[in-house]
């Protein structure tokens, strides 16, 4: 019997030292920089380009598809199980105590943007496979380790990898970027956008307000400029009542050129999990809408801070929704513009739906809010996915799990979005352990160390279980 948690004990020094290198770059998509070599920006392709030098390096051939995704095999058999992880990360955002591309372990864990979401979890799983390569087991069917750089945003990596990379879909696979026991559910994922005109009436005007980094996050903060028929000292007096009364949130207020900034902070969280964070640009609508804006200004106003704020299942807009099993609906209000010179504002709604409801359905409700000119869909999105307890893939997972840790294994479905729904019979599987706290696209974004080498064993047994 081979015991795969010795295996990944005589390799923790390398792990950490792959990881680290990983971790050092910074690879957020950059469409400022995009073009057709680095197709979502520099970083991403310096990811990519570094684990494929990687993998390269411990006796593997790669492919580089056109620095969208990569891959390379292992084993032989004409079965194929994917593992499809990410090397992209959301924006490192602001409240950082460590740089967010310089890792560095406190307290038994390593800090970094990407660290649990999901450099980690891929590391973890790569040494798996490495740990297998390097016993020489034998094996039935082969493996393709898939890594893309839009998971993130928009999933184009994954649309071009299986429109360019020449090869048969994987039979069955798995993600390494959610959670044990395992994700063999997730609900849709589709944003949807109120547009609203630009134009202001009345004493006090809106000029611009920005919120958000990523629709997929909670807005941590949000900046408004304004003109008021106010002193500075009488606006910055209500703003302190209103953070008196708010005191989840911090909020500041200054005059510049003429004009009065207002800036409110909250807490960033994943956009699956909108009650986990605190959302800074709702927050700042919401006082804005005290004061007599008119207007394009106040619905858009309106809408975002008393509609929307805090409305985490779309009850208030009229929307929510309940599958027996896959749960409630989710909305979160993830990027705010407004400018007065633009015909053309937006608030982005990202909705995770289970069977049950369409993005048409949501689309027709929105359509009823006041205030709203028009409301666009997104041209990606993804409809509810669902692989059954019965699937040999899952029963697999689940008692290799169950084996290690000796937990019971479960059934879970969740909102966010894993490349294990690119499959048919695809799933996700780790890293976060039950209990875990979750930092994944927050500040200070850590995993435990003892997590990385928990799942490597579990990834190694596992993926062993299905090749074998």
């Amino acid at each position: 019997m081979i015991d795969f948690k010795a295996e990944v004990d005589k390799r923790k020094e390398a792990m950490l030292e792959d990881l680290f290198s990983l971790l050092r770059i910074n690879s957020e998509r950059d469409d400022s920089q995009a073009d057709k070599e680095h197709p979502f920006g520099p970083g991403p392709v310096r990811a990519l380009e570094h684990f494929l030098a990687m993998a390269q390096r411990d006796g593997y051939q790669t492919r580089n598809i056109d620095n969208y995704a990569g891959d390379f095999e292992f084993g032989e058999g004409e079965e194929v199980l994917g593992i499809f992880a990410h090397l992209d990360v959301v924006p490192a955002g602001s409240g950082w105590d460590t740089e967010p591309y310089e890792p560095v372990i406190k307290n038994d864990r390593v800090y970094a943007r990407g660290s649990s979401d999901d450099k980690g979890p891929t590391l973890a799983c790569y040494y798996a496979l490495k740990i297998i390569k390097e016993l020489g087991l034998p094996v039935s069917k082969k493996v393709r380790f898939v890594v893309g750089t839009d998971e993130e945003s928009g999933w184009g990596d994954m649309d071009y990898y299986f429109a360019h990379n020449g090869l048969k879909n994987p039979d069955f696979g798995f993600s390494p970027d959610a959670e044990f026991p395992i994700i063999n559910g997730e609900k849709g994922n589709m944003t949807e956008y109120l547009h609203f005109a630009g134009a202001n009436q009345g004493p006090f005007i809106l000029h611009s307000f920005k919120g958000g980094l990523r629709e997929n996050m909670v807005p941590e903060s949000a900046t408004a400029m304004i003109t008021a028929p106010h002193p500075l000292a009488t606006l910055q007096a209500s703003l302190e009542d209103f953070l008196s009364k708010h005191k989840s949130v911090k909020g500041s207020m200054v005059e510049k050129d003429g004009q009065y900034q207002v800036t409110m902070i909250g807490k960033s969280a994943h956009g699956s999990t909108p009650e986990a964070g605190i959302n800074g640009a709702t927050f700042l609508a919401k006082f804005l809408n005290q004061f007599a804006f008119e207007g394009p200004a106040k619905a858009f106003l309106d809408n975002a801070g008393t509609i929307l704020h805090e409305d985490f299942d779309a009850k208030k807009v009229g929307l929510a929704f309940t599958d027996e099993k896959m749960g409630p609906l989710s909305m979160n209000a993830g990027v705010f513009t407004f400018d007065e010179t633009s015909k053309d504002n937006t608030i982005a709604l990202n909705f995770r739906y289970p069977k049950g409801i369409d993005p048409e359905g949501l689309k027709a409700g929105l359509e009823k809010l006041a205030g709203v000119s028009k409301v666009t869909l997104s041209k990606h999105g993804h409809t509810p996915h669902y692989v059954s307890m019965d699937d040999p893939l899952v029963s697999t997972l689940l008692a290799v799990y169950e084996k290690q840790t000796g937990l019971k294994g479960y059934e879970q479905v969740i909102g966010g979005g894993t490349f294990g729904r690119l499959l048919e019979r695809g799933v996700a599987f780790g890293a976060m352990f039950p209990g875990d706290e979750n930092t994944m696209h927050q500040a200070n974004e850590y995993m435990p160390l003892d997590n990385i080498f928990r799942s490597a064993a579990i990834y190694a047994e596992a993926i062993y279980e299905l090749i074998k």
